[in-house]
């Protein structure tokens, strides 16, 4: 899972370096007529390739959405918030997105989620505009780009049960340092990353009025090693305690696998992919996905496992049953998987299953096919996946911003921004987590997975789950979903309308009835 993780940061880089040019700076966005702008402070202004860009601005625009059937009006306050150092001074500016219903008569119950999405170089873009908030992608019900590109009304929002903030980490989306000065390995760093945006959610939290309200943090992909560390760390110093974490499509949250655990949990993933490529026998194809995975789960627990455990010393016999059944599991050869010595990789597999029809597959979707210059080869040339999903999400963010939110720069929009090197040392992010439930009775948490996704898989999150659990005292409060779809199952419709079922259900339960305490 180390693997997976870094593979992660290592496509943000990729893409970041990739896309972004030298660094360009914004104008002050001006507000519009009737929109207000927080006072301006002048050390509180960044100077960027000769331009000025002030970090603690918002234009406010008022809206309304049509959520299951019933009109919901809201306020959209866009810009960006300090972060400051030590001695009060402004380091960098923060650019958000928060959505507050305006008929709400008590602020102070209701639910407030704030959203954070990974890379650790990635912006919020991703959830924002196409899962929890009040506009969505236009693209095809199982999430491909069409033209001309452009944004809907989301009426699957939570936005009728919750306010929402989107937020974009330094150097994502338009987020940036207040200059060349600022050593950026104060943000760019698992605990670095938790500390500051702590920090902020505090500031932001002031400034809203909202510390009387249930909050909840979500997070998707590494954005759930952010909110997983950050809801210890909220807790702990800066005394603000959450109803509920999301996380979506996790990483591994630091908890350890390596050796046989590492190699033998990526095969249910495996199976999922086969399936829906109809590459599995016709017995197992036969089944409907949830009813065939639970035989592979539990051939991987408790049969692969101990066998990758024995090496040279397993029974000839008995490993040769053992690749038997990997290989109806999987779509892959006997033969590969003998010459792999059990452990198929995840790059191998995705040019390997499809290889015949010269197909690849896709790492964060499996759905996805991609065309590569040779069908030999041990991995993909590229993400066909990740190229589908910038294809629709870059157009329509810079349009939803600057047409709809009415924020006003020159400044790129970072989908992937430059946060390397990254320090992943110190994370026990997934233990920082179940700490924060053991102290807070009230927290609750929330686990979202596309059962093709081969970045993050559904199997992985399961085992932390597990771990995070040990002892098996929060079944009650952690609750896991699996969905059709990919490392973003939202893009695909139905799943789009289901998971945010999930997660309204889940904020309505976890919210204490008057009068209960926090108390076990």
């Amino acid at each position: 899972m180390k693997k997976k993780l870094l593979g992660l940061m290592l496509m943000s880089s990729v893409y970041a370096y990739a896309q972004t040019p030298q660094r360009t700076a914004q104008t002050s966005p001006q507000p519009p007529s009737g929109t207000q702008a927080a006072p301006q402070r002048e050390e509180a202004r960044l100077v960027t390739g000769g331009r000025t860009i002030n970090p603690d601005q918002v234009v406010t625009t008022n809206h309304e959405v049509t959520i299951r059937g019933a009109k919901v009006p809201f306020k959209a306050m866009t810009g960006t918030m300090p972060v400051w150092d030590e001695d009060g001074k402004a380091i960098a500016g923060l650019f958000y997105t928060y959505y507050e219903r305006t008929d709400v008569s008590n602020r102070d119950a209701r639910p407030l989620v704030i959203s954070f999405n990974g890379g650790p170089g990635s912006a919020s873009v991703w959830m924002h505009l196409a899962y929890t908030g009040p506009s969505v992608l236009k693209i095809d019900d199982e999430g491909y780009p069409i033209q001309p590109y452009g944004y809907k009304d989301n009426p699957y929002s939570i936005l009728d049960v919750a306010d929402i903030v989107f937020i974009d980490p330094v150097n994502t989306g338009y987020s940036r340092t207040t200059g060349k000065d600022v050593q950026t390995s104060r943000f760019f760093g698992v605990r670095q990353d938790i500390k500051y945006l702590a920090e902020w959610l505090n500031t932001f939290v002031t400034r809203n009025n909202r510390w009387a309200s249930p909050k909840y943090l979500i997070g998707e992909s590494y954005g759930t090693t952010r909110v997983a560390g950050l809801a210890l760390e909220l807790q702990s110093n800066q005394w603000m305690f959450l109803n509920g974490v999301i996380l979506v499509s996790p990483t591994d949250l630091g908890i350890e696998r390596t050796g046989p655990v590492a190699q033998a949990l990526k095969l249910p993933y495996y199976a999922a992919t086969a399936w829906y490529h109809k590459k599995l026998p016709a017995d197992l194809q036969k089944k409907d996905l949830t009813e065939m995975l639970p035989e592979v789960e539990k051939f991987t627990v408790e049969e692969l496992i101990p066998a990758i455990a024995l090496g040279s010393s397993i029974d000839p016999q008995r490993k040769k049953n053992i690749i038997s059944k990997m290989a109806r599991y999987s779509g892959v050869s006997e033969k590969v998987i003998a010459q792999s010595n059990l452990d198929v990789s995840l790059n191998y597999f995705w040019k390997e299953l499809l290889r015949e029809e010269g197909f690849t597959v896709g790492r964060l979707d499996s759905r996805y096919k991609g065309i590569d210059r040779a069908d030999i080869g041990s991995g993909p040339d590229f993400n066909a996946e990740l190229l589908s999903w910038e294809h629709s999400f870059t157009p329509a963010i810079n349009m939803y911003l600057r047409n709809k939110l009415n924020y006003k720069t020159d400044l790129k929009y970072n989908m992937f921004g430059p946060v390397n090197p990254w320090d992943n040392t110190g994370n026990r992010t997934g233990d920082n987590l179940r700490q924060a439930m053991a102290m807070n009775p009230y927290l609750h948490v929330l686990v979202q997975s596309g059962y093709y996704d081969g970045a993050c898989d559904y199997f992985n999150a399961k085992y932390n789950m597990w771990q995070m659990d040990a002892k098996g005292v929060f079944k009650d409060r952690i609750t896991w979903e699996g969905y059709r779809s990919g490392h973003m199952m939202y893009l695909r419709k139905e799943d789009l309308k289901l998971g945010n079922e999930h997660i309204r259900d889940f904020i309505m339960k976890s919210l204490p009835k008057p009068g209960v305490p926090a108390k076990y």
